[in-house]
């Protein structure tokens, strides 16, 4: 009883300063300003050599730039559809493991390619570019009637650009989307062409080829390690292992393209001038308000005037109403 006494005794100088410490973190939080400089971003996410071999990835992606790239950087760009010319078929080995039919095969072709499509479109909205989104490319290619590769390839690139208002379309096609297992090694390779051209004279203005081997190795000396790390290699064949070697091609590809410097002035400027007329109009219609008000001698909640400047329906001041229901979504399995 004596111990347990002085255990605690121990313990509870220790609770009483981590309690204090926690405090003490809380309340001197730095508030740190926005804006400021971003450091390694050309850098960041580019894998060097020490990450290809501790990830044992042999694979590259060249990325080719025109050589005035840099004078005449695209400031919208529509990511054209993806093509997959392998066989749509689940290969581990290249030993097709499924046998889809003609249906399924196209299928699944499409469901390949738009997924590193996607990717492409990701990556390149966080940069300075304006990319058209994919739902609209495919709407009006649909509607005048392409709806293949060779129906895409002999549509004239400086109507693509007219169709979707843009400066260059990026052509894309999966060369490889495969499984490898071999007992202590496994994973997949996804490979891709992809080439961006000027929708204004119809020059190249970026060509790319490589893949992402994103492959799992797990060494044995004895006979059991091998047979448990045989097991646990074939659990990497997973799809979102797959999901991830799609991510990296798209990165590694949008990371090699130049940051325009232009680009992103114009784009602050434009959206700086787009929030000072939308500021403008707000102003001139709370001063037609007001003008309205006096005129009727009338005071009415849907002309109230927010006199404090700020609105009255925004995400800080909006409150659910009683009977409406809110949903919500987790990562976490419902137990």
């Amino acid at each position: 009883m004596d111990s347990q006494r002085t255990t605690y005794l121990l313990l509870l100088p220790i609770c009483m300063l981590s309690l204090a410490a926690c405090s003490a973190h809380q309340n001197s939080v730095e508030i740190r300003p926005f804006y400021q400089k971003e450091i390694a971003t050309e850098t960041h996410g580019k894998k060097t050599l020490f990450d290809r071999i501790v990830e044992v990835d042999p694979g590259g992606l060249d990325v080719e730039l025109a050589s005035d790239y840099e004078q005449r950087p695209p400031e919208t760009i529509a990511v054209l559809p993806f093509t997959d010319r392998g066989s749509a078929q689940y290969t581990i080995n290249k030993i097709p493991l499924t046998f889809r039919g003609k249906q399924a095969r196209d299928e699944w072709a499409w469901t390949d390619a738009q997924r590193l499509r996607k990717a492409f479109v990701g990556y390149l909205s966080e940069r300075e570019f304006k990319v058209v989104n994919p739902i609209a490319v495919d709407a009006v290619l649909q509607a005048h009637g392409i709806n293949n590769a060779e129906d895409l390839e002999k549509a004239s690139v400086l109507t693509l650009g007219k169709w979707f208002h843009c400066d260059a379309v990026i052509y894309g096609t999966v060369d490889h989307y495969e499984a490898y297992y071999l007992a202590l090694v496994s994973g997949y390779v996804v490979g891709v062409s992809s080439r961006m051209v000027s929708t204004h004279d119809g020059e190249t203005l970026m060509r790319s080829h490589g893949g992402r081997y994103s492959l799992s190795v797990m060494p044995a000396l004895d006979v059991e390690d091998i047979f448990i790390n045989s097991a646990e290699s074939l659990l990497q064949l997973r799809d979102v292992v797959l999901a991830r070697a799609e991510e990296e091609v798209a990165r590694e590809l949008v990371i090699r393209i130049p940051i325009s410097d232009t680009l992103r002035t114009q784009m602050a400027k434009d959206a700086i001038k787009r929030a000072t007329e939308a500021d403008d109009e707000e102003a001139m219609g709370r001063h037609a308000t007001r003008v309205d008000a006096m005129e009727a001698d009338v005071t009415s909640d849907e002309h109230a005037v927010d006199e404090g400047g700020q609105h009255l329906n925004t995400a800080s001041s909006w409150h659910q109403p009683g009977s409406q229901r809110s949903v919500s979504f987790s990562s976490q399995q419902q137990r």
